[in-house]
């Protein structure tokens, strides 16, 4: 594995220091935000969340912008695309927006704090935390030693999809009013899914025609792929698939329900002796 002297000089990058100490103030305040905020009245941040949103949508747009031309100016091939680490106008165009890209994955760390402010702490389930902890730090490895070839296309498909989805976020933000044309939200999570599925097919391609790109990359993408297929097929299944309760016991739920943040996992306090069951069917109601 050969590190990318283009990228030394870059901000972040000559170091993992500063992305692992942002990712632990993360961790911290995942830690001391609920406990902060417990009898506090939650933040509404309406307009920091509008604002915050549609700054995202920008950014994502930009990158899977620059990927997908400066991918094309330098006649990427979309199925087999070896890293070159040459000074090409084009390749460090690609490697630029691959570090927005991994920018953009330690400015999300916020949907997390806003999430904590606003006391919606039912949205901090295990699988946001793992989704943006190990993004952020994974794809300083990429930058570090792959930043061009194939990592344009988990990318480019990545931010595409973060347009759409901090679009929706944003629009959400207007409240009531707008919140009825969002009926697309659990297309939102079917687009993921697809994401994933190709993101494997992609990477099991490359290693199968022995494509000249970093193998343990691949095998790395692909065992991370699977991960999220079941953390999301399970949120999926949480949200959308699953029988509505009946509405006496959905109230009880609610109004003794508390919503506790452990190590990023998401418990609802005890409401009955019937804790665990409890547990596991509110989290689909609130989510």
């Amino acid at each position: 594995t050969s590190v990318n002297k283009r990228v030394e000089k870059w901000p972040m990058m000559s170091s993992p220091t500063p992305t692992l100490a942002i990712s632990c103030l993360y961790l911290l305040f995942l830690w001391a935000g609920p406990k902060y905020m417990q009898n506090r009245e939650p933040f509404q941040l309406r307009k920091t969340l509008i604002v915050y949103n549609f700054s995202m949508v920008i950014l994502n747009f930009y990158i899977a912008k620059e990927l997908l031309l400066s991918a094309r100016a330098a006649g990427y091939s979309y199925l087999c695309q070896p890293v070159n680490y040459s000074n090409d106008i084009n390749e460090v165009r690609i490697a630029s927006a691959l570090w927005w890209y991994y920018i953009s994955k330690g400015v999300e760390y916020l949907d997390t704090v806003f999430f904590i402010l606003r006391k919606k702490f039912n949205q901090v389930s295990f699988l946001h935390v793992y989704h943006h902890c190990t993004m952020f730090i994974l794809w300083w490895i990429g930058i570090k030693w792959v930043p061009g070839g194939q990592s344009f296309f988990g990318a480019g498909i990545n931010s595409s999809i973060h347009v759409l989805m901090y679009g929706y976020y944003g629009l959400a933000a207007f409240g009531p009013k707008i919140q009825k044309f969002l009926w697309w939200k659990k297309y939102l999570t079917i687009i993921q899914m697809i994401q994933f599925h190709v993101t494997i097919g992609h990477a099991g391609y490359s290693l199968y025609t022995g494509c000249p790109f970093p193998a343990w990359m691949q095998w790395a993408l692909i065992g991370y792929a699977v991960t999220f297929i079941i953390l999301f097929g399970n949120f999926y299944y949480q949200t959308y698939r699953r029988s509505p309760r009946p509405a006496h016991k959905v109230a009880k739920t609610v109004t003794n329900g508390v919503s506790v943040v452990t190590n990023g996992y998401n418990r609802l306090e005890e409401v009955e002796e019937n804790g665990k069951k409890q547990q596991k069917k509110g989290r689909a109601k609130r989510e």
